[in-house]
């Protein structure tokens, strides 16, 4: 497999009025993190005193982040409801000839930037809220 461009990873959020994934427009970076909170079940009999995780027990959880340049399309209306109105909404990141990940997330963070010389910069942080599902590409 050859290296895949980064403005291919791609961050989609739902818009019920089109009924498609729309994608957030301006972005110029793009993360996505899993992470799993395991379960010790470390006690006094532990063998050698090495810690002990309880498999199957942890607490999955995705991030995803971006920052870009603010275009003033249809996907920044979606991302601003979405953040005021505290709605968990049908998110999709899309790696290229690896697959897609989707499913509920939240607007945890959304920041606005700009100097008196350059573009209007944001930055977006969003926890997922549910089940993630994955499809190969």
């Amino acid at each position: 497999m050859v290296a895949q461009k980064g403005r291919d990873l791609l961050l989609k959020i739902y818009d019920e009025n089109s009924s498609a994934f729309v994608t957030v427009a301006g972005l110029r970076s793009r993360k996505l993190a899993f992470n799993a909170a395991q379960v010790d079940v470390t006690d006094a009999e532990s063998a050698g005193r090495w810690r002990e995780l309880l498999e199957g027990a942890s607490v999955q959880r995705a991030s995803l982040s971006g920052s870009g340049i603010f275009k003033d399309q249809s996907s920044d209306e979606l991302v601003r409801a979405a953040f005021f109105n505290g709605s968990i909404f049908n998110w999709q990141v899309i790696v290229p000839d690896f697959g897609t990940v989707s499913g509920p997330f939240q607007i945890t963070a959304l920041e606005y930037s700009g100097q008196y010389n350059g573009e209007v910069l944001f930055e977006l942080a969003l926890e997922s809220a549910g089940e993630l599902t994955f499809g190969a590409a």
